[in-house]
């Protein structure tokens, strides 16, 4: 292809005839979607063969690095840079892989292609839970109707092709922008259902396991706390008087005590700015405030089980009998443990500001950082000269 076609954005013959078709993967940022393009490195080959087309051989190059992730909710700079990454590296056809939320007439952006560019782009959050097998199915779909498209006219893929992506990666529907460049064609979520999906995926690609092993030193001193209360006879009381509906109350109070002093404590809360729409911030946020929640209600829970297993294992019935004044069972060291679990999370929240500062901010959802062992492959190639 010759330098005034790339620089028009005509697209590179590709198809049996070459005998060989690059497509490239670029993640952007380097986190989830660099381990979601690492899988797919390895499986999009075979598959590309037996879905598109099994005379001709399929490369699949993965990297990171010249594309910016794109805050603005949209998706068509986003394009751009992916097709000069494309164009740089050589590649017939590129996709990027995000986990940045994208937007298209109010609706949650699944999937986005380019006839023209040669291009495309999948929302990973937007897929939902099942990232790697939506995902793999999404990027399958794009390929084949870059292929089927005439990107040198701009007419976007064919309506077979359209059809197929919106069957296998449903809840979709196809979406054309009349203002857009011809051989623009989005894939769109519903309003309600696609945003519950969306805030899912979010969470998912958040990763609630690496935020509670970031909490590990919150738990050691919750326990503390919690070893201190159990030798408090007055707490044994005060759990006692309790009922049910206020030691919920105050379990819940202590939870988001917890999630908004890690918040405050480590500069989580996104906040809207010229590259960060309103809109997206909200969603980082809720992105944020839920992935800690589930950290802080599973190390509650777990919190909870070691307090339990104390409290019957340091404090003999007699005892609490005698301090409590009535018979007492499991019910009732339930019950102590529940009062002391809440009231050691408070004190943990406290001795949280001593966390790692990295670790606590892998739970914020706009904090990128770039995964042990992933290298870009246009990194590798500029060293290896």
């Amino acid at each position: 292809m010759t330098d005034d076609a790339q620089m028009r954005g005509q697209a590179p013959e590709v198809g049996p005839e070459r005998g060989v078709v690059t497509v490239g993967l670029v993640a952007t940022p380097p986190d989830q979607p660099a381990r979601v393009a690492e899988r797919l490195t390895r499986e999009l080959p075979g598959l590309l063969a037996a879905r598109v087309d099994g005379d001709v051989r399929w490369e699949v190059r993965s990297g990171w690095g010249v594309v910016a992730p794109r805050r603005d909710g949209g998706a068509d700079a986003l394009l751009d840079d992916v097709a000069r990454r494309r164009e740089g590296c050589g590649w017939d056809l590129a996709v990027c892989l995000t986990d940045l939320p994208l937007h298209a007439q109010r609706v949650p952006l699944v999937a986005h292609c380019s006839a023209r560019r040669r291009v495309g782009v999948v929302s990973l959050p937007a897929l939902g839970l099942g990232q790697l097998r939506a995902g793999r199915v999404a990027v399958a779909g794009l390929v084949e109707g870059l292929l089927a498209a005439d990107g040198r006219s701009g007419r976007p893929m064919a309506d077979e092709q359209a059809a197929r992506m919106v069957e296998d990666v449903a809840p979709i529907r196809r979406f054309v922008d009349d203002e857009t460049d011809d051989g623009e064609v989005g894939f769109v979520a519903s309003r309600v259902t696609g945003r519950l999906r969306l805030v899912a995926g979010m969470v998912r690609a958040n990763r609630p396991g690496r935020a509670l092993l970031g909490m590990s030193k919150l738990l050691v001193g919750a326990f503390g706390t919690a070893a201190f209360s159990l030798a408090t006879s007055s707490i044994w009381q005060m759990g006692d008087a309790l009922d049910g509906l206020r030691l919920t109350v105050i379990m819940l109070l202590s939870l988001a005590a917890l999630v908004g002093w890690l918040v405050v404590a480590h500069h989580l809360w996104e906040k809207p700015s010229p590259d960060t729409s309103a809109e997206l911030a909200r969603l980082f946020n809720l992105g944020t405030v839920i992935t800690l929640g589930l950290a802080a209600l599973v190390s509650y829970a777990v919190l909870f089980v070691g307090t339990v297993g104390a409290a019957a294992l340091l404090i003999d019935a007699s005892v609490l009998e005698q301090n409590l004044g009535h018979p007492v069972g499991l019910r009732d060291y339930l019950t102590l443990a529940w009062i002391i679990s809440s009231m050691a999370t408070v004190g943990g929240a406290i001795g949280s500001g001593l966390e790692d500062e990295e670790d606590v901010r892998a739970a914020a959802y706009g904090y990128h950082p770039t995964p042990r062992g992933w290298h870009d492959e246009q990194d590798e190639e500029a060293d290896g000269r």
